[in-house]
């Protein structure tokens, strides 16, 4: 097998934009009179693999829309891809396998294949082995003497059934009128729409229309379709968008419970603290994106991960990122922030039926605080306030605030960063890796893209205070890890402060030096606390989710301690619930 690929991003191709096949006319090949590279069907370029030579990497850094790669495969990579998305297409080599009796996770970088495999098992795409078309006798074969050759057998001869609730749940109102309950009844073959209901919290929305609920109740919709269906191997392609963090720990436990000896169980999931909580084992994906991407073999979940913190598997002789990430103590930076740089006093305010109150709290300079909640709860009430967009107590000092909801826009990425651009080449744009995008107009911008430019826009204002309103949304793992770095970096080379809301509490922990955190009820009341040491804030927060944490010695991030484990019990004895 050939130990590169050549990959045309078709929707970057730019022929006009590029004064007319810049790729063709530099390539060292086609200059010989050898088409390694030429005009397919669609005007856009397509690369003849078997005739390329060496010379082609000349085109490929010409490109000014970055659309062509090609890339060198790792030396142990023996079989054709699984599945390949068309000539110059995505490869994906391998697949996750099920596991009966145990919750499986899928862990690596957006456009790197996840979906693509859980697809795949669920029986959505038909793999073609890199061909045009492949049969299930091939694929069978493909996956001799393996587990994953076992469950193909199975699959083929229907002894599996499976249930799969996809990524993107904001379709599912473009894809069904009617009611919460009327969809739910639709899904319910094992007649469990109301103990399934009283579970995931929906009773109260199930006369509700489909397209008036929230995000999260949208989420917790379609997990209640998915087991609903009688299957015995169900897929969750990120369960947990959407959700505050006491709904997402909720919603693993409740996927934890559907393994049995008879059922599998597969989870695709950026948030690692999630992920690690309900996972026995896991795959991670490596690769490059939109480019190609493999599978590595299962490792235990706390393994597993600490693998992918460290970014070398070693079994594969494989190093996907250059430096490890380790979390780092918190107790010496809290010792350190007392100079002050402003207070907000006590308020109340309505907000419509809403009503929010506040605690005196105090921001100290060079102090990045977290803000903790469950949703409807006020903390994007309060950011606005703080910010000056709505009411009567904003901070007398210059804020720079990041929203929950991006607007997208027509403007050119390059002309909205400009002052980054300008100022923090080194710091931001470098880092978040957004050079790619400079040409591309905001609107065309996926949501992870769309995010970045909003957080490197809010990061390059000339402000005291940061304030950025659920920075790791539609974010990949490795991007959220990123970002943490690269926020942490900042803060410390500007000096500034943040206030930070979001429901990734690994990427809370990361940054934070201190917490806020609201208690009330959702869409009724709220009340802000704070802003409190690391462990206080943790402690104050965790108090009602009966749940605890502890640090991994390896690589020092926060892991869920099981529930009513003897760690669990003894941190819950001394009322230490952040280890």
């Amino acid at each position: 097998m050939a130990k590169r690929i050549a990959v045309v991003k078709k929707e970057k191709c730019n022929p006009v934009g590029c004064g007319g096949y810049l790729c063709m006319k530099v390539n060292p090949d086609n200059r010989q009179g050898i088409e390694s590279i030429y005009v397919d069907v669609d005007k856009k370029v397509a690369i003849n693999e078997e005739l390329c030579g060496s010379g082609i990497s000349i085109a490929v850094n010409k490109c000014p829309f970055h659309a062509l790669a090609v890339v060198n495969l790792p030396e142990s990579l023996d079989k054709e891809p699984i599945h390949r998305y068309g000539k110059n297409g995505f490869a994906l080599f391998n697949l996750p396998t099920p596991v009966f009796g145990k919750v499986v996770g899928v862990l690596g970088r957006n456009g790197i294949g996840k979906s693509t495999a859980v697809k795949i098992l669920a029986g959505i795409i038909k793999p073609n082995l890199g061909k045009t078309a492949a049969d299930d006798k091939e694929v069978i074969n493909y996956f001799k003497g393996t587990e994953a050759q076992s469950y193909f057998e199975k699959l083929q001869k229907k002894e599996i059934k499976v249930a799969y609730k996809p990524q993107q749940v904001d379709a599912i109102p473009k894809q069904f009128q009617g009611t919460v309950k009327q969809l739910l009844e639709k899904a319910d073959e094992k007649k469990e729409l109301s103990t399934i209901a009283k579970l995931l919290e929906l009773t109260a929305v199930l006369d509700h229309d489909i397209k008036n609920i929230s995000g999260g109740e949208l989420q917790r919709v379609a997990i209640a379709a998915t087991v609903l269906k009688k299957a015995n191997v169900y897929f969750f392609d990120e369960p947990t968008s959407y959700l505050d963090i006491k709904q997402r720990l909720k919603i693993a436990q409740f996927i934890k419970n559907l393994a049995d000896e008879n059922t599998a169980v597969m989870v695709v999931e950026h948030d690692l603290i999630i992920l690690d909580y309900l996972a026995d084992t896991v795959h991670l994906l490596y690769g490059n994106e939109a480019e190609y991407g493999i599978v590595s073999q299962p490792k235990a979940a706390k393994a597993g991960i600490n693998v992918y913190l460290q970014g070398y598997l070693k079994e594969e002789n494989v190093r996907f990122r250059e430096k490890p990430i380790s979390f780092p103590s918190k107790a010496s930076h809290t010792a350190q922030k007392k100079e002050l740089l402003t207070s907000w006093e006590d308020f109340e305010e309505k907000i419509g039926s809403f009503t929010l109150k506040a605690n005196k709290g105090v921001i100290y300079k060079h102090n990045c605080i977290g803000i903790l909640g469950e949703n409807g709860i006020g903390k994007t009430s309060f950011a606005r306030i703080l910010a000056g967009e709505i009411k009567n107590h904003p901070l007398k000092i210059k804020i720079s605030y990041k929203s929950q909801y991006l607007e997208p826009s027509e403007e050119l990425v390059m002309i909205v960063l400009q002052r980054a651009i300008t100022h923090h080449e080194n710091s931001i744009i470098r880092p978040l890796n957004l050079k790619p995008l400079f040409e591309r107009k905001v609107n065309e911008l996926s949501g992870g893209e769309l995010q970045r430019v909003a957080i490197a826009y809010c990061l390059s204002q000339d402000a005291d205070v940061f304030l950025l309103d659920e920075p790791s949304a539609y974010m990949d793992v490795e991007q959220r890890l990123n970002l943490s770095k690269v926020m942490q970096d900042f803060l410390s080379l500007t000096g500034k402060s943040a206030l930070i809301i979001d429901h990734d509490l690994l990427f809370i922990d990361y940054l934070s030096d201190e917490l806020v955190v609201f208690e009330g009820q959702p869409a009724v009341n709220g009340t802000v606390h704070g802003p409190f040491p690391m462990e206080q804030g943790m402690n104050n927060f965790l108090q009602d989710l009966q749940i605890t944490f502890r640090r991994d010695p390896e690589t020092n991030r926060p892991r869920a301690n099981k529930l009513d484990s003897q760690k669990d019990m003894e941190q819950k004895g001394t009322g230490k619930l952040y280890y």
